[in-house]
Parts: structure tokens; C-alpha cells; sequence
């Protein structure tokens, strides 16, 4: 049985480890900075993959999260890595992230 509490620890890990890697940066300097961006990727990528193996009941119990987004951005961000949308992986960060943390935190 999957351990849906260990999935959204992952979850929160990544999402904080995010939040240090943009604290200083504006959109400008975080499309030039290749290292912030890369991180801030694979973090986004752990963030789907822990979503996609919370199992779906408990996805069905916590619809308010977004499962599905969370799951289709790491797939944008796998299979078509070459045409990542820096303003939107930025936005992610910026303005969905807080407010899914907010959702998960009560959840551990």
C-alpha cells in the first residue's frame, strides 16, 4: 500500500527547496540563471511524480488539490523539455506553489 503521507513530504520538500532557489531572483535574472532554473525543473518534476504515486483515493478525499496539474506539468516538463515555458514554470513558482502548500501542510 502506498504511504500517501511520505509522497506529500516529498511534495513540500521540493515545493521549499523552490522557494530557496527563486527567494532572490526576479523573472529576469531566473531566465538567466540556468542552475535556479534547472533545480527549480527537476523539483517540479518530483512534484508531479510524488502527485501521480498518491494513490487516487485519497487524491478523490483532497480534490481541492491540484492532482492532475501537478501530474501534467511534470510531464510538459519530461517529455517536452525543449519547449518549457520559462513565464510558466516562473508563475509556478511564484503564485501556485504558496497556496499548494497551504492545501498540503494540514495533510502530514
Amino acid at each position: 500500500m502506498k504511504n500517501n503521507q511520505v509522497y506529500i513530504r516529498h511534495i513540500l520538500e521540493a515545493i521549499e527547496k523552490i522557494e530557496k532557489y527563486v527567494r532572490n531572483e526576479t523573472y529576469e535574472s531566473f531566465m538567466k540563471n540556468d542552475m535556479a532554473l534547472d533545480a527549480v525543473i527537476r523539483e517540479l518534476g518530483i512534484i508531479g511524480e510524488a502527485a501521480y504515486n498518491v494513490d487516487e483515493k485519497f487524491q478523490e478525499e483532497h480534490s481541492q488539490i491540484p492532482w492532475g496539474q501537478m501530474i501534467g506539468m511534470r510531464n510538459r516538463l519530461v517529455h517536452e523539455y525543449f519547449g518549457v515555458n520559462i513565464k510558466v514554470v516562473w508563475e509556478t513558482c511564484k503564485n501556485d506553489l504558496p497556496q499548494l502548500r497551504k492545501f498540503l501542510e494540514p495533510l502530514v
